[in-house]
């Protein structure tokens, strides 16, 4: 059968990842629940295992794709843009429900929280010490991955790879800042719906951090060996989209959550 097709769409090969991704979720979820109620971390590295593997592998395929077997054609980057952008909009959702939670309670604050925001014998943190930091350095990596995206569109590569870098060290640089916001915090998640919200919110904004930053990782090791051209870079192009979208959540989490709910 012939490997040619008459037509510009990717039909994809059948692949084993899905599978295996969907027991390795499966597996995480089941660990984490076991974890919760015995302490027995065992299945969750199991878990975490079998989606890191999964991970990889199917990173690894769909680069080939892209790369060496010319299957990324115009027509289907132009879908891919698409997918990139619902998902990004769907993300925006996610987050807006929190938001919606924090003003809701924070807004018209009721008598079980002492009809006060923040709620009674809850000490917020200082906004202008490590959060505000925090916003400048994730600023300062929007303004780098820029650099590195006009870089890449004008073939300077050795400018991608050095905005690359500088991203993805403020990234961990900001997550290191985050883990020892969260040692010190003065209130935990079960402190009522403040300590809720809180959490909940910069938490999912700090594990997107972390997916980013690995987003941005593997596009840096994928520049190295040459996968970008200043015409084909969609994967780096998607990342940079989705970095934009971390660093704008922030600044609503930082403005409402950190600065006028303090």
């Amino acid at each position: 059968m012939s490997n040619f097709n008459n037509h510009p769409f990717h039909l994809v090969d059948y692949s084993p990842w899905p599978l295996t991704g969907a027991i390795g979720t499966l597996t995480l979820t089941a660990g984490m629940v076991k974890w919760f109620h015995n302490f027995n971390f065992f299945m969750v590295l199991i878990g975490y295992t079998i989606v890191l593997l999964t991970m990889y592998q199917w990173w690894r395929d769909i680069c080939r794709e892209g790369t060496y077997q010319g299957k990324h054609t115009n027509l289907v980057a132009k879908g891919l843009r698409w997918g990139m952008i619902l998902f990004i909009v769907s993300e925006v959702f996610f987050f807006i429900s929190f938001f919606w939670a924090f003003f809701h309670s924070s807004l018209a604050p009721n008598i079980e929280i002492g009809m006060s925001w923040p709620p009674m014998n809850i000490v917020p943190f200082n906004p202008f010490q490590i959060p505000l930091l925090n916003t400048i350095i994730l600023i300062s990596s929007g303004i780098s991955i820029t650099w590195a995206h006009h870089a890449i569109m004008d073939n300077n590569y050795t400018q991608t790879l050095q905005g690359l870098l500088l991203t993805i060290i403020l990234g961990i640089y900001f997550t290191i800042l985050q883990a020892y916001e969260y040692n010190q915090a003065p209130f935990t998640i079960s402190d009522s719906i403040y300590g809720s919200t809180f959490f909940m919110a910069t938490g999912f904004h700090g594990l997107h951090v972390i997916i980013g930053t690995i987003f941005l990782a593997i596009c840096f090791l994928r520049h190295l060996n040459n996968h970008f051209s200043s015409t084909h870079h969609f994967g780096f192009e998607a990342a940079t989209w989705y970095w934009h979208f971390v660093d704008v959540v922030w600044l609503f989490l930082y403005i409402s959550i950190y600065w006028w709910g303090f």
